[in-house]
């Protein structure tokens, strides 16, 4: 059941926008893995308060504080206080995705903005002292995914089993990286994030706009994992958020060498969900513009885009799911029902399904927990390794 803005069972900078504080959450969340410190986000806040829901300040802010932790990185890195330097990037980067987060148009000084984060993350898995990361390409028919490759921790095997880990809608690899990773890594799984079609650096760089097919990705990654000696391919798993819960079970459904599959986050029918969310725009919980769904899907109109949402169903694919299955969904979800997830989960063939549900009462009740991700994140990552 859907919960009033009016009365919220979670914290809101901006009581009367869901969007921004949705956008909050997401910067806040991912403080105990390194993506913010309060004090840096404050910051930005104090100086938005009074613009509430005035986008093109939303990013002059926080570029502007962007720059600010850039200036202070470059600084330490030169003093060869590397590993402050490393935090300090890390924490860069997120700021500046934060602030392109909703420019629509993505226009030059968005993309220059991206351009940026996506140096600032480089900088970080160069000189970080752990886990190690790698920034890597998979190949496809048609090009190559960007993704990122981040070691195994606290094992001795030659190899280890591995987790490809995918974006919604709305995000891409270096956030997604802030968002649980270590908690993976830590329990001696290797990670691979990858922007996939629609998402991050593949699609502003790369022009590779959102597709239903998505297991082009999802098996790009294994066969890229196939190739590397530290991974043990007969134990990779698959997790994805929010629209990553359409991507996840899709993947697993058509390529069987995924042994474990998370959908953190449900999607029964995508295309229902935006048709609804197109005749009530005004009154929608949009986590962006509603423009990014252009965007995305390379489109100019509604109809359009409308018309490259028909494929992401999953009634009929779902129940081609064989692997062990986990589905988290939160009880007041704004942007998916409880009964699309329901759907979900019901649908799924796999014989070892699970699903994980958050309440206020616990926490984690808003869309994929953003308002516990320290939960969520080590109740996937303890259930990964179990499985694999």
């Amino acid at each position: 059941m859907a919960q009033s803005t009016k009365a919220p069972s979670y914290f809101m900078y901006f009581p009367d926008n869901y969007r921004w504080s949705a956008e909050m959450l997401a910067v806040l969340s991912t403080a105990p893995y390194g993506g913010a410190d309060i004090a840096e986000a404050d910051r930005a806040v104090r100086m938005l308060r009074a613009h509430v829901g005035d986008d093109e300040k939303w990013f002059e802010v926080w570029r502007e504080c962007g720059d600010r932790l850039y200036k202070r990185a470059r600084a330490e890195e030169e003093r060869g206080h590397n590993l402050t330097a490393a935090a300090t990037y890390l924490r860069t980067c997120a700021h500046y995705q934060h602030a392109e987060h909703f420019r629509h148009p993505k226009d030059e000084p968005a993309l220059t903005v991206f351009r940026q984060s996506l140096d600032c993350f480089r900088r970080f898995a160069e000189l970080t002292d752990r886990p190690k990361i790698e920034l890597v390409d998979l190949p496809f028919d048609g090009g190559a995914f960007p993704a990122i490759y981040v070691h195994a921790e606290n094992t001795n095997a030659k190899r280890n089993p591995a987790v490809v880990r995918f974006p919604g809608f709305d995000t891409q690899k270096e956030l997604q990286y802030l968002r649980g990773i270590t908690d993976i890594t830590r329990r001696g799984m290797s990670v691979l994030i990858v922007d996939g079609p629609g998402s991050g650096e593949a699609l502003r760089f790369r022009g590779l706009h959102l597709r239903h097919e998505y297991e082009i990705a999802g098996s790009a990654a294994i066969d890229y994992l196939e190739t590397r000696d530290d991974v043990d391919t007969n134990r990779v798993g698959i997790v994805a958020l929010s629209l990553g819960g359409y991507f996840a079970p899709r993947c697993a459904a058509y390529d069987k060498r995924y042994k474990a599959c998370v959908a953190w986050g449900a999607i029964w029918d995508y295309y229902a969900t935006w048709e609804k969310r197109i005749k009530a725009l005004k009154e929608a919980s949009l986590p962006v513009p509603a423009d990014h769904l252009l965007w995305v899907t390379g489109t100019s109109t509604y109809e359009e885009a409308l018309a490259k949402l028909e494929g992401f169903r999953l009634d009929g694919v779902a129940q081609k799911v064989e692997c062990p299955f986990l589905l988290t969904h939160g009880t007041e979800d704004q942007q998916v029902p409880m009964a699309d997830a329901q759907k979900l989960f019901d649908a799924i063939g796999s014989k070892d399904k699970t699903f994980r549900v958050f309440d206020a009462e616990e926490g984690g009740a808003q869309h994929c927990q953003r308002d516990y991700l320290t939960l969520v994140s080590t109740t996937i990552a303890d259930w990964l390794a179990e499985k694999l």
